[in-house]
Protein backbone atom coordinates (compact mmCIF):
# COMPACT_ATOMS: atom_id res chain seq x y z
CA UNK A 1 0.00 0.00 0.00
CA UNK A 2 1.34 3.40 -0.94
CA UNK A 3 1.79 5.97 1.78
CA UNK A 4 -0.04 9.26 1.40
CA UNK A 5 2.27 12.26 1.15
CA UNK A 6 2.32 14.43 4.22
CA UNK A 7 0.75 17.85 4.02
CA UNK A 8 4.12 19.22 5.11
CA UNK A 9 5.41 18.62 1.59
CA UNK A 10 2.59 20.52 -0.14
CA UNK A 11 3.74 23.51 -2.18
CA UNK A 12 7.45 22.71 -1.86
CA UNK A 13 10.07 21.09 -4.07
CA UNK A 14 13.03 18.90 -3.21
CA UNK A 15 16.02 18.72 -5.53
CA UNK A 16 17.86 15.47 -6.18
CA UNK A 17 21.28 16.10 -7.73
CA UNK A 18 22.72 12.87 -9.13
CA UNK A 19 26.44 12.32 -9.65
CA UNK A 20 26.55 10.01 -12.66
CA UNK A 21 23.25 11.47 -13.85
CA UNK A 22 23.21 9.74 -17.25
CA UNK A 23 24.06 6.27 -15.95
CA UNK A 24 21.72 3.31 -15.69
CA UNK A 25 20.84 3.83 -12.02
CA UNK A 26 20.17 7.57 -12.40
CA UNK A 27 18.07 7.03 -15.54
CA UNK A 28 16.02 4.39 -13.75
CA UNK A 29 15.58 6.75 -10.77
CA UNK A 30 14.19 9.57 -12.93
CA UNK A 31 12.01 7.32 -15.11
CA UNK A 32 10.80 5.34 -12.10
CA UNK A 33 9.84 8.42 -10.09
CA UNK A 34 7.87 9.76 -13.07
CA UNK A 35 6.17 6.41 -13.64
CA UNK A 36 5.10 5.99 -10.01
CA UNK A 37 3.97 9.63 -9.79
CA UNK A 38 1.80 9.17 -12.90
CA UNK A 39 0.30 5.95 -11.53
CA UNK A 40 1.78 3.87 -14.36
CA UNK A 41 3.54 1.48 -11.97
CA UNK A 42 3.39 0.73 -8.22
CA UNK A 43 6.30 1.80 -5.97
CA UNK A 44 7.68 -1.73 -5.67
CA UNK A 45 10.95 -1.77 -3.72
CA UNK A 46 10.42 1.65 -2.13
CA UNK A 47 10.49 1.14 1.63
CA UNK A 48 9.41 4.75 2.18
CA UNK A 49 6.11 4.04 0.41
CA UNK A 50 5.08 1.43 3.02
CA UNK A 51 2.77 2.20 5.97
CA UNK A 52 5.62 2.43 8.48
CA UNK A 53 6.75 5.68 6.80
CA UNK A 54 3.39 7.26 6.05
CA UNK A 55 3.65 9.78 8.91
CA UNK A 56 7.35 10.63 8.60
CA UNK A 57 6.71 13.89 6.75
CA UNK A 58 8.80 12.83 3.74
CA UNK A 59 8.71 14.91 0.55
CA UNK A 60 6.11 13.55 -1.87
CA UNK A 61 7.40 11.90 -5.04
CA UNK A 62 5.76 14.55 -7.28
CA UNK A 63 7.78 17.22 -5.45
CA UNK A 64 11.15 15.75 -6.52
CA UNK A 65 13.07 17.53 -9.28
CA UNK A 66 16.24 16.09 -10.80
CA UNK A 67 19.55 17.29 -12.17
CA UNK A 68 23.17 16.23 -11.88
CA UNK A 69 26.71 15.92 -13.17
CA UNK A 70 28.07 13.46 -15.70
CA UNK A 71 31.06 13.16 -17.99
CA UNK A 72 29.09 11.53 -20.84
CA UNK A 73 26.67 13.27 -23.20
CA UNK A 74 24.11 10.56 -24.07
CA UNK A 75 20.71 12.22 -23.39
CA UNK A 76 18.52 10.63 -20.74
CA UNK A 77 15.66 9.81 -23.17
CA UNK A 78 18.08 7.88 -25.40
CA UNK A 79 19.64 6.17 -22.39
CA UNK A 80 16.17 5.16 -21.23
CA UNK A 81 15.41 3.68 -24.65
CA UNK A 82 18.56 1.57 -24.42
CA UNK A 83 17.54 0.34 -20.95
CA UNK A 84 14.08 -0.56 -22.24
CA UNK A 85 15.64 -2.50 -25.11
CA UNK A 86 17.69 -4.42 -22.53
CA UNK A 87 14.65 -5.22 -20.40
CA UNK A 88 15.63 -2.94 -17.52
CA UNK A 89 12.76 -0.48 -18.08
CA UNK A 90 9.29 -1.60 -19.21
CA UNK A 91 8.59 -1.39 -22.93
CA UNK A 92 6.99 1.93 -23.77
CA UNK A 93 7.97 3.66 -20.52
CA UNK A 94 10.65 5.95 -22.06
CA UNK A 95 8.06 7.54 -24.35
CA UNK A 96 5.44 7.69 -21.58
CA UNK A 97 7.77 9.69 -19.32
CA UNK A 98 9.74 11.37 -22.09
CA UNK A 99 8.93 14.88 -20.89
CA UNK A 100 10.23 14.16 -17.39
CA UNK A 101 13.41 12.56 -18.76
CA UNK A 102 14.01 15.53 -21.06
CA UNK A 103 13.43 18.00 -18.21
CA UNK A 104 15.99 16.21 -16.02
CA UNK A 105 18.45 16.00 -18.91
CA UNK A 106 18.33 19.78 -19.35
CA UNK A 107 19.56 20.08 -15.76
CA UNK A 108 22.64 17.87 -16.23
CA UNK A 109 25.98 19.68 -16.25
CA UNK A 110 29.44 18.47 -17.37
CA UNK A 111 31.31 16.66 -14.63
CA UNK A 112 34.99 16.04 -14.29
CA UNK A 113 37.83 16.26 -14.08
CA UNK A 114 38.09 15.32 -17.75
CA UNK A 115 41.40 14.62 -19.53
CA UNK A 116 43.15 17.89 -20.21
CA UNK A 117 41.18 19.83 -17.60
CA UNK A 118 43.77 22.16 -16.04
CA UNK A 119 41.58 23.43 -13.17
CA UNK A 120 42.87 22.75 -9.67
CA UNK A 121 40.77 21.14 -6.94
CA UNK A 122 39.45 24.43 -5.58
CA UNK A 123 38.29 25.56 -9.03
CA UNK A 124 36.56 22.24 -9.69
CA UNK A 125 34.81 22.25 -6.32
CA UNK A 126 33.67 25.85 -6.83
CA UNK A 127 32.34 25.07 -10.33
CA UNK A 128 30.46 21.96 -9.19
CA UNK A 129 28.98 23.80 -6.20
CA UNK A 130 27.84 26.64 -8.45
CA UNK A 131 26.07 24.13 -10.70
CA UNK A 132 24.19 22.74 -7.70
CA UNK A 133 23.17 26.12 -6.27
CA UNK A 134 22.09 27.37 -9.71
CA UNK A 135 19.90 24.27 -10.08
CA UNK A 136 18.33 24.89 -6.68
CA UNK A 137 17.46 28.47 -7.65
CA UNK A 138 16.05 27.54 -11.07
CA UNK A 139 13.97 24.66 -9.76
CA UNK A 140 12.71 26.50 -6.68
CA UNK A 141 13.82 23.60 -4.46
CA UNK A 142 13.65 24.22 -0.72
CA UNK A 143 16.63 21.90 -0.35
CA UNK A 144 18.71 19.68 -2.61
CA UNK A 145 20.20 16.28 -1.76
CA UNK A 146 23.35 15.27 -3.65
CA UNK A 147 23.51 11.52 -4.35
CA UNK A 148 26.56 9.79 -5.84
CA UNK A 149 25.50 6.96 -8.18
CA UNK A 150 28.57 7.12 -10.46
CA UNK A 151 30.71 4.11 -11.34
CA UNK A 152 33.08 2.82 -8.68
CA UNK A 153 36.50 4.48 -8.68
CA UNK A 154 39.76 2.92 -7.45
CA UNK A 155 40.94 3.61 -3.92
CA UNK A 156 42.97 6.82 -4.17
CA UNK A 157 46.65 7.03 -3.39
CA UNK A 158 48.30 10.19 -2.13
CA UNK A 159 46.59 13.32 -0.87
CA UNK A 160 44.79 14.44 -4.03
CA UNK A 161 40.99 14.39 -3.95
CA UNK A 162 39.47 11.79 -6.30
CA UNK A 163 36.43 12.77 -8.36
CA UNK A 164 33.94 11.42 -5.80
CA UNK A 165 35.51 13.58 -3.09
CA UNK A 166 35.47 16.67 -5.30
CA UNK A 167 31.72 16.21 -5.71
CA UNK A 168 31.27 15.55 -2.00
CA UNK A 169 33.18 18.74 -1.16
CA UNK A 170 31.00 20.61 -3.67
CA UNK A 171 27.88 19.35 -1.91
CA UNK A 172 29.20 20.73 1.37
CA UNK A 173 30.12 24.01 -0.31
CA UNK A 174 26.58 24.28 -1.73
CA UNK A 175 25.04 23.58 1.68
CA UNK A 176 23.47 20.30 0.55
CA UNK A 177 23.02 16.96 2.35
CA UNK A 178 25.05 14.19 0.73
CA UNK A 179 24.53 10.47 0.07
CA UNK A 180 27.27 8.19 -1.27
CA UNK A 181 25.55 5.18 -2.86
CA UNK A 182 28.89 3.87 -4.17
CA UNK A 183 32.01 2.38 -2.54
CA UNK A 184 34.05 5.33 -3.86
CA UNK A 185 35.83 7.59 -1.37
CA UNK A 186 33.44 10.56 -1.21
CA UNK A 187 33.50 12.08 2.28
CA UNK A 188 35.88 9.38 3.53
CA UNK A 189 38.90 11.27 2.22
CA UNK A 190 41.08 12.48 5.15
CA UNK A 191 40.62 16.11 4.06
CA UNK A 192 36.81 16.04 4.38
CA UNK A 193 35.65 14.83 7.84
CA UNK A 194 36.39 18.22 9.43
CA UNK A 195 34.53 20.24 6.76
CA UNK A 196 31.65 17.73 6.91
CA UNK A 197 31.39 18.11 10.68
CA UNK A 198 31.57 21.90 10.47
CA UNK A 199 28.94 22.08 7.73
CA UNK A 200 26.03 21.17 10.01
CA UNK A 201 24.63 18.95 7.23
CA UNK A 202 23.35 15.35 7.42
CA UNK A 203 25.02 12.75 5.24
CA UNK A 204 24.76 9.00 4.61
CA UNK A 205 26.57 6.17 2.83
CA UNK A 206 28.36 4.26 1.59
CA UNK A 207 27.88 1.58 -1.11
CA UNK A 208 24.23 0.66 -1.61
CA UNK A 209 23.25 -2.81 -0.45
CA UNK A 210 21.25 -4.22 -3.36
CA UNK A 211 22.06 -7.88 -3.97
CA UNK A 212 24.66 -10.32 -2.72
CA UNK A 213 25.47 -8.32 0.41
CA UNK A 214 21.77 -7.84 1.16
CA UNK A 215 21.47 -11.62 1.31
CA UNK A 216 24.66 -11.92 3.38
CA UNK A 217 23.29 -9.46 5.96
CA UNK A 218 20.33 -11.82 6.45
CA UNK A 219 22.16 -15.17 6.34
CA UNK A 220 25.13 -14.11 8.50
CA UNK A 221 22.97 -13.44 11.59
CA UNK A 222 21.09 -16.70 10.96
CA UNK A 223 24.27 -18.75 11.33
CA UNK A 224 25.40 -16.72 14.37
CA UNK A 225 22.03 -16.95 16.13
CA UNK A 226 21.75 -20.69 15.51
CA UNK A 227 25.33 -21.21 16.83
CA UNK A 228 26.43 -22.82 13.55
CA UNK A 229 30.14 -22.51 12.82
CA UNK A 230 30.87 -21.02 9.40
CA UNK A 231 34.16 -22.38 8.10
CA UNK A 232 34.33 -20.56 4.76
CA UNK A 233 32.22 -18.18 2.71
CA UNK A 234 33.19 -17.53 -0.89
CA UNK A 235 31.37 -15.69 -3.66
CA UNK A 236 31.47 -14.79 -7.32
CA UNK A 237 29.77 -11.95 -9.17
CA UNK A 238 29.21 -11.81 -12.92
CA UNK A 239 28.04 -8.43 -14.19
CA UNK A 240 28.15 -6.20 -17.23
CA UNK A 241 27.26 -2.59 -17.97
CA UNK A 242 29.24 0.38 -16.75
CA UNK A 243 29.72 -1.10 -13.28
CA UNK A 244 31.13 -4.32 -14.71
CA UNK A 245 33.63 -2.37 -16.80
CA UNK A 246 34.62 -0.20 -13.83
CA UNK A 247 35.03 -3.19 -11.53
CA UNK A 248 37.26 -4.95 -14.03
CA UNK A 249 39.91 -2.67 -12.51
CA UNK A 250 41.31 -4.68 -9.56
CA UNK A 251 41.65 -1.53 -7.45
CA UNK A 252 37.98 -0.64 -7.96
CA UNK A 253 36.92 -4.23 -7.26
CA UNK A 254 38.93 -4.20 -4.03
CA UNK A 255 36.95 -1.16 -2.84
CA UNK A 256 33.70 -2.97 -3.64
CA UNK A 257 34.68 -6.25 -1.99
CA UNK A 258 35.82 -4.62 1.23
CA UNK A 259 32.23 -3.78 2.13
CA UNK A 260 31.00 -7.27 1.30
CA UNK A 261 33.62 -8.88 3.53
CA UNK A 262 33.02 -6.40 6.34
CA UNK A 263 29.35 -7.37 6.55
CA UNK A 264 30.32 -11.01 7.11
CA UNK A 265 32.91 -10.18 9.75
CA UNK A 266 30.44 -7.96 11.60
CA UNK A 267 27.49 -10.37 11.51
CA UNK A 268 29.49 -13.54 12.22
CA UNK A 269 31.67 -11.93 14.88
CA UNK A 270 34.99 -12.66 13.16
CA UNK A 271 36.50 -12.82 9.65
CA UNK A 272 36.04 -16.10 7.78
CA UNK A 273 38.03 -17.83 5.07
CA UNK A 274 36.98 -17.05 1.52
CA UNK A 275 36.99 -14.30 -1.09
CA UNK A 276 34.61 -12.55 -3.45
CA UNK A 277 35.48 -12.44 -7.15
CA UNK A 278 33.97 -9.97 -9.62
CA UNK A 279 34.03 -10.76 -13.34
CA UNK A 280 33.06 -8.34 -16.09
CA UNK A 281 30.76 -10.04 -18.61
CA UNK A 282 29.70 -7.29 -21.06
CA UNK A 283 27.02 -9.50 -22.63
CA UNK A 284 25.04 -9.38 -19.37
CA UNK A 285 24.43 -5.63 -19.74
CA UNK A 286 22.70 -4.30 -16.62
CA UNK A 287 22.01 -7.75 -15.22
CA UNK A 288 24.13 -9.61 -12.71
CA UNK A 289 24.49 -13.07 -11.18
CA UNK A 290 25.99 -13.71 -7.75
CA UNK A 291 26.85 -17.10 -6.27
CA UNK A 292 27.76 -17.81 -2.67
CA UNK A 293 29.23 -21.04 -1.30
CA UNK A 294 28.98 -21.33 2.50
CA UNK A 295 30.70 -24.19 4.30
CA UNK A 296 29.56 -24.64 7.91
CA UNK A 297 29.63 -27.16 10.75
CA UNK A 298 26.63 -28.50 12.63
CA UNK A 299 26.19 -30.56 15.79
CA UNK A 300 28.98 -33.08 16.44
CA UNK A 301 31.01 -31.60 13.60
CA UNK A 302 28.65 -32.55 10.78
CA UNK A 303 29.93 -30.72 7.71
CA UNK A 304 27.31 -28.99 5.56
CA UNK A 305 27.08 -26.51 2.69
CA UNK A 306 24.62 -23.81 1.70
CA UNK A 307 24.78 -22.43 -1.85
CA UNK A 308 22.81 -19.43 -3.08
CA UNK A 309 22.25 -17.88 -6.50
CA UNK A 310 21.11 -14.29 -6.93
CA UNK A 311 20.12 -13.02 -10.37
CA UNK A 312 18.89 -9.48 -10.71
CA UNK A 313 19.04 -6.10 -12.39
CA UNK A 314 21.22 -3.75 -10.39
CA UNK A 315 19.56 -0.57 -11.66
CA UNK A 316 16.08 -1.80 -10.74
CA UNK A 317 17.29 -2.85 -7.30
CA UNK A 318 19.14 0.41 -6.67
CA UNK A 319 16.71 3.02 -8.01
CA UNK A 320 13.99 2.66 -5.34
CA UNK A 321 16.65 2.81 -2.63
CA UNK A 322 18.06 6.04 -4.09
CA UNK A 323 14.57 7.56 -4.03
CA UNK A 324 14.12 6.38 -0.44
CA UNK A 325 17.42 7.90 0.63
CA UNK A 326 16.83 11.22 -1.10
CA UNK A 327 13.49 11.57 0.70
CA UNK A 328 14.78 10.46 4.11
CA UNK A 329 17.87 12.66 4.01
CA UNK A 330 15.87 15.65 2.76
CA UNK A 331 13.47 15.25 5.68
CA UNK A 332 16.38 14.84 8.11
CA UNK A 333 17.79 18.12 6.79
CA UNK A 334 14.42 19.81 7.21
CA UNK A 335 14.26 18.55 10.80
CA UNK A 336 17.70 20.03 11.50
CA UNK A 337 19.57 16.73 11.92
CA UNK A 338 23.31 16.89 11.30
CA UNK A 339 26.28 14.59 10.83
CA UNK A 340 26.37 10.91 9.84
CA UNK A 341 22.95 9.25 9.68
CA UNK A 342 23.87 5.84 11.05
CA UNK A 343 20.15 4.97 11.21
CA UNK A 344 20.23 4.55 7.42
CA UNK A 345 22.63 1.59 7.63
CA UNK A 346 19.78 -0.59 6.29
CA UNK A 347 20.65 0.72 2.83
CA UNK A 348 24.46 0.34 2.84
CA UNK A 349 27.26 -2.21 2.88
CA UNK A 350 29.58 0.15 4.73
CA UNK A 351 27.37 2.59 6.68
CA UNK A 352 28.66 5.81 8.20
CA UNK A 353 28.10 6.23 11.92
CA UNK A 354 27.32 3.54 14.46
CA UNK A 355 24.71 0.85 14.08
CA UNK A 356 24.03 -2.88 13.75
CA UNK A 357 25.00 -5.04 10.77
CA UNK A 358 22.04 -7.45 10.77
CA UNK A 359 19.37 -6.44 8.25
CA UNK A 360 16.54 -7.09 10.73
CA UNK A 361 18.16 -4.89 13.36
CA UNK A 362 18.93 -2.24 10.75
CA UNK A 363 15.30 -2.20 9.64
CA UNK A 364 14.12 -1.79 13.24
CA UNK A 365 16.50 1.16 13.57
CA UNK A 366 15.22 2.63 10.31
CA UNK A 367 11.63 2.47 11.59
CA UNK A 368 12.67 4.24 14.79
CA UNK A 369 14.32 6.88 12.63
CA UNK A 370 11.07 7.34 10.71
CA UNK A 371 9.34 7.94 14.04
CA UNK A 372 11.96 10.52 14.92
CA UNK A 373 11.36 12.31 11.62
CA UNK A 374 7.63 12.24 12.31
CA UNK A 375 7.88 13.96 15.71
CA UNK A 376 6.99 17.36 14.30
CA UNK A 377 5.29 16.26 11.08
CA UNK A 378 1.81 17.27 12.28
CA UNK A 379 3.07 20.67 13.39
CA UNK A 380 4.74 21.13 10.00
CA UNK A 381 1.45 20.39 8.25
CA UNK A 382 -0.45 22.91 10.33
CA UNK A 383 2.05 25.75 10.08
CA UNK A 384 3.65 25.16 6.68
CA UNK A 385 6.95 24.97 8.57
CA UNK A 386 10.16 24.94 6.58
CA UNK A 387 13.36 25.46 8.58
CA UNK A 388 15.03 27.33 5.72
CA UNK A 389 14.29 30.98 6.44
CA UNK A 390 14.69 31.91 2.78
CA UNK A 391 14.41 29.05 0.31
CA UNK A 392 15.43 31.33 -2.57
CA UNK A 393 18.62 32.49 -0.90
CA UNK A 394 21.92 30.84 -1.77
CA UNK A 395 22.94 28.18 0.78
CA UNK A 396 25.51 29.26 3.33
CA UNK A 397 28.93 28.10 2.16
CA UNK A 398 30.33 25.12 4.00
CA UNK A 399 34.04 24.60 4.57
CA UNK A 400 35.89 23.02 1.68
CA UNK A 401 39.37 21.52 1.54
CA UNK A 402 42.32 23.62 0.59
CA UNK A 403 43.48 23.15 -2.97
CA UNK A 404 46.32 20.97 -1.72
CA UNK A 405 43.86 18.72 0.14
CA UNK A 406 45.61 19.07 3.50
CA UNK A 407 43.17 21.14 5.47
CA UNK A 408 39.88 22.96 5.51
CA UNK A 409 38.99 26.56 5.02
CA UNK A 410 35.81 28.59 5.09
Amino acid sequence: MSASPSASSHGSRTGVWLIGARGSVATTVVAGCAAVTAGLHPPTGMVTETPDFADAGLPALPSLVFGGHDTVDCPLPKRAEALAAGGVLPHGLPSAVGAELAAADREIRPGGPLPGDMRDEEALIAAFAADITDFARRSGADRTVVVNVASTEPVPTGGALPASSLYAAAALRAGCPYVNFTPSTGLHHPALPAPAAASGLPYAGRDGKTGQTLLRSVLGPMFAQRALAVRAWSGTNLLGGGDGAALADPAAAAAKNAGKERVLADTLGAPVEGEVHIDDVPALGDWKTAWDHIAFDGFLGARMVLQTTWQGCDSSLAAPLVLDLARLVARAHQRGLTGPLGELGFYFKDPVGDGPSSLAEQYAELKRFAGRLADDADADAETGFAPDADADAAPAPAPAPDADGRGARR
